[in-house]
């Protein structure tokens, strides 16, 4: 327990109790201390950080989701939170009458629940690259192994085309959104790809696209790479037709 956890729960204990919540209800929650505010509304939301933030983005465009946002524009940015059902999940949770079980229910969902469904997020962002993959090479690729690269150097990757031994094609899904990967750690997990891999191979990256939005100094950096010819292209699942072409092209040229 901190003092914002603490400063969180006094702001949550004092809000009243009603049938349904409105608008100046969400405006009490987010005036006077707006991260505090907002930290309740995510927990009334049960949603993360980086969600909620991805959350706001798609509600507010371009423009920013924090406190100077608020106040430049308050409306929308409370329709916004409308949109995203905050009032309704305020009157369900504030009306709700607990009993034990719900404890150990929300030790299971923040633990092993966020972490399934997380998984389940990713697993989907690896099938889409794998069915393009399969598509195009039939049953000449391995997943989610270690290829040899040069000089013996070995790393992770999660398509191998044709196989982990020589890869002529290297293929990493990274879903920031699905699995919580800080974003230093999908760096430095491409990075030890590009140290491992023979020149004459190709590394391809597959990633979601809305989460990079609020982390777009180390979406540079990767572009960077691309810049440099480290890696050949950066696709989402929106790329579908540019992946599949792409590796049309690249069975052509490895034969």
């Amino acid at each position: 327990m901190d003092e914002t956890a603490a400063n969180a729960i006094a702001r949550l204990t004092d809000l009243p109790k009603k049938e349904s919540y409105s608008h100046d209800d969400m405006a009490a929650l987010l005036d006077g201390n707006f991260d505090e505010g907002l930290l309740c509304a995510r927990l009334f939301l049960a949603l993360s950080k980086d969600t909620m933030e991805a959350e706001l983005k798609r509600e507010l465009g371009t423009g920013g989701t924090g406190v100077k946002r608020y106040k430049a524009e308050p409306d929308a940015f409370l329709e916004a939170l409308e949109r995203l059902r905050l009032p309704e999940a305020m009157a369900t949770a504030i009306n709700y009458k607990p009993v034990w079980s719900d404890i150990l229910v929300e030790r299971l969902r923040s633990g092993r629940g966020s972490a399934i469904s997380g998984q389940k997020r990713g697993r989907g962002l690896e099938d889409f690259a794998e069915a393009m993959v399969k598509e195009v090479f039939g049953d000449h690729y391995e997943t989610r192994c270690t290829f040899t690269g040069a000089d013996n150097k070995s790393a992770k990757c999660d398509v191998a085309v044709p196989d982990r031994y020589r890869p002529r094609i290297v293929i990493e899904v990274k879903g920031y959104g699905a699995t919580g990967s800080k974003m230093t750690d999908i760096i430095g997990d491409l990075d030890a790809i590009i140290a491992a891999m023979r020149r004459d191979t190709w590394l391809l990256f597959v990633t979601d696209g809305m989460t990079w939005k609020s982390r777009l100094s180390d979406l540079k950096k990767i572009v960077e790479r691309q810049n440099q010819g480290k890696i050949a292209r950066i696709y989402t699942t929106k790329m579908r037709e540019e992946f599949l072409a792409d590796l049309k092209s690249l069975k052509q040229i490895i034969g």
